[in-house]
């Protein structure tokens, strides 16, 4: 299957992220139809797509109008006409199977089917198919019609081709694939966000600042780096004119220190409670819809000024 022959993709899940991917593969002039069992999910992500289209708009102008809303259906078998799968499913491996079981008494032989699951592995899902070697993990981050990043993991069973067929997809999506090497619990983003967030946690469990400050403290310190270069880049930054190296001999030690420091607090309900009381601070009066809202946007102006400063 070439590029050209993907036209029509169905989107399997039509809640927050299966939503954001209908967006933007629709928006982009693909034929999208968005399978869901439950049928409110329809008015809901259709009104997910309009909002959305704002953003997009604003951030590709070359996008074609008018706008073509993906179609809703609560049928799996209106996707055998579909030529590629992106699937939202709930993260659990049993669901997973049994999605790609109903996929694949419908869709053709050479469909690819791209999982969007945050921590499952592809070897796992793979399990029990009749044609393991076309699933692969394409994951995204929330909200993906504006976070750029997809990560690609193959599973054991996984075709090579089709890891290719899938980024060059992606790729015509204006997506920033990363191709992660090796089969891991929660891929490559989500194992470096979850390691901050232990620490932040363990920060706040342990009265050693506030849920706010800890927010505060990534937003307008190393987050603002961040955005621009990677951890790597950063200290290779920060070693000056002697570069990495220089930081690592320099001030490597102080990192293993920290290293040494860094604590888990479990997730009790009393823990749970400190971090819901926090954020419920932290918003103050602020809905949720709002802030969502001024985060998209703030988003789309972010990845503007990347873009025009190369990065």
């Amino acid at each position: 299957m070439t590029q050209e022959s993907i036209n029509k993709v169905g989107i399997l899940g039509g809640g927050l992220i299966g939503a954001s991917w209908a967006s933007l593969i629709s928006a982009f002039g693909y034929d999208t139809i968005v399978y869901d069992p439950r049928p409110e999910t329809g008015p809901e992500m259709q009104a997910f797509v309009r909002d959305a289209w704002v953003h997009l708009r604003a951030l590709h102008p070359a996008l074609r109008e008018p706008f073509i809303a993906p179609h809703f259906t609560t049928n799996v078998a209106d996707l055998e006409t579909v030529d590629f799968v992106q699937e939202n499913g709930p993260d659990r491996i049993d669901v997973k199977m049994d999605i790609v079981s109903q996929l694949e008494k419908v869709v053709r032989d050479d469909v690819v089917i791209a999982t969007s699951t945050s921590s499952l592995l592809a070897s796992d899902i793979q399990a029990g198919a009749s044609h393991p070697e076309r699933i692969l993990v394409a994951h995204p981050m929330n909200p993906p019609h504006l976070v750029p990043m997809v990560e690609l993991v193959a599973g054991r069973a996984t075709d090579p081709e089709v890891i290719s067929r899938a980024e060059v997809f992606y790729r015509d999506l204006e997506r920033v694939t990363v191709r992660v090497k090796k089969e891991v619990v929660g891929h490559l983003a989500n194992r470096l966000t979850s390691a901050l967030y232990r620490e932040a946690v363990h920060i706040a469990a342990e009265g050693i600042a506030d849920v706010a400050d800890i927010d505060r403290a990534i937003t307008f310190g190393p987050g603002l780096r961040w955005a621009l270069t990677g951890p790597h880049l950063t200290y290779h930054l920060g070693g000056g004119k002697g570069g990495y190296r220089h930081y690592l001999d320099h001030l490597g030690p102080t990192q293993e220190a920290r290293w040494r420091e860094h604590g888990t607090s479990a997730l009790t309900e009393a823990v749970k409670d400190l971090l819901v009381e926090g954020v419920e601070r932290e918003l103050s009066a602020q809905d949720r819809d709002t802030l969502v809202e001024r985060r998209d946007a703030a988003l789309v102006d972010i990845l503007k000024i990347k873009r025009s400063k190369g990065f």
